[in-house]
């Protein structure tokens, strides 16, 4: 498990994106070192199953996502990332109380 300290975002233009893509967020961890790539797939692209190889996890989304995905980032903290099960997963690094506020 790795706790993700920054981000970065690229989206894919013309009609078929990039390698399968639309968009990629890329998470980093405190050092700087990459530790995951969450690409997201339109409706129809293709999607290919979320990996982890040479500790970097490759996990994918559809686009619809994506706000979701950014809005997590925007806000919450600790936020983790792992590979588990042939699954990557991203989400808060701690139990949050309800209705906290941002």
């Amino acid at each position: 498990m790795s706790q993700v300290t920054a981000y970065h975002v690229l989206f894919y233009g013309g009609p078929d994106g990039y390698q399968t893509n639309r968009a990629q967020i890329s998470l980093y961890d405190a050092a700087g070192k990459v530790v995951a790539y969450v690409r997201f797939n339109d409706p129809g692209m293709a999607f290919e199953p979320d990996a982890e190889s040479g500790g970097i996890i490759r996990m994918h989304l559809p686009s619809a996502m994506f706000e979701n995905v950014i809005d997590i980032l925007r806000n919450e903290k600790p936020i983790n990332v792992y590979f588990a099960q042939g699954r990557g997963f991203l989400g808060t690094g701690a139990i949050e109380p309800v209705g906290e506020g941002e």
